[in-house]
């Protein structure tokens, strides 16, 4: 890549008059010596599983296994139907849609980790209610993907997108800084403004941890995508406005490196810290340890007609 820190991203395309999408494609082409065309479909193919995954979340049941969570994302969807929302339809839109994806994600359904499986809904709940809201085709959301692939790419290489590395700062923090920078560059904003947004979203998320209940990505990796979902799309207003952020986006991500790297093991995807370990969620992880009772042959209810004698 002829890349590796925002500012750099910023030059590149200023100079050659390209959008960030431009360059990332040309990017991928040059790495992986293959066709744009076959690079471009593959993208697009990824974006049909988040249209996907969001359609399963609102119609389909998304109960996880644990059956701590589902549902939530259909809740939402319903709660806008029933009037005026306190954040506004568009950013309740994004935020169901993207509780939705996560919800799919814990059901052990099929989502694409952007960057990861953990923060898989933002990305798809910013992107896919902006195309129903803008009237936007297909074709232009996946010009966002590289987008946002260009942004993620530049964290991954200069701090972290691992909760088990940076905390939820890395995955859901990361996540939210790929939307909302590829949210303006949708928008038709300049490759500046799209490193202002990074910057921007990620100083709202540094020093976020990573706390699983029972180390399962559900509480409260689920909510904080729905919520991550409205901080990018406040985060792309905020640089198409002209808000500058005033540390610069390449050194906030040093600092995400830095923080996370500070960060206790217990808050760090472990379980072994922050609301993983409230009384309730310890209550949680030890109702899921059980082993559940086998219960043995009874020949009374294997001829019984009503089930009465069922567990």
């Amino acid at each position: 890549m002829r890349f590796k820190h925002l500012h750099e991203l910023n030059t590149i395309c200023t100079a050659e008059s390209k959008t960030i999408a431009q360059l990332m494609i040309e990017e991928q082409v040059q790495e992986t010596n293959t066709p744009e065309t076959d690079v471009v479909k593959q993208m697009s193919e990824y974006y049909q599983v988040m249209k996907e995954a969001v359609r399963k979340g609102l119609t389909e049941d998304t109960t996880s296994r644990s059956g701590l969570t589902g549902g939530d994302g259909k809740k939402m969807a319903e709660y806008i139907r029933q009037g005026e929302t306190c954040s506004g339809d568009a950013s309740a839109l994004a935020m169901a849609y993207a509780l939705c994806v996560s919800e799919v994600n814990a059901s052990m359904g099929r989502i694409v980790a952007t960057p990861t499986a953990g923060s898989c809904g933002i990305i798809p709940g910013v992107f896919i209610s902006s195309q129903e809201r803008f009237g936007w085709t297909d074709e232009h959301l996946v010009n966002g993907l590289f987008c946002a692939g260009a942004i993620g790419y530049v964290i991954a290489n200069n701090s972290f997108i691992s909760g088990a590395e940076g905390g939820c700062q890395a995955e859901v923090g990361s996540a939210i800084g790929m939307a909302a920078g590829a949210m303006v560059e949708l928008r038709g904003g300049t490759p500046e403004q799209v490193v202002h947004a990074v910057g921007l979203a990620l100083k709202n998320t540094l020093g976020l941890i990573c706390d699983p209940v029972a180390g399962l990505v559900e509480i409260p990796c689920i909510v904080r995508n729905g919520l991550g979902a409205v901080t990018a799309l406040a985060a792309a207003d905020m640089a198409l406005a002209g808000v500058r952020s005033a540390i610069p986006s390449d050194e906030v991500i040093d600092v995400m490196l830095e923080v996370g790297s500070a960060m206790p093991s217990r808050h760090r995807e472990t379980a072994q810290g922050g609301l993983a370990q409230t009384p309730t969620g310890r209550k949680m992880m030890e109702k899921l340890a059980k082993p559940k009772a086998k219960r043995l042959p009874d020949e009374s209810s294997e001829t019984s007609t009503t089930g009465s004698e069922a567990e």
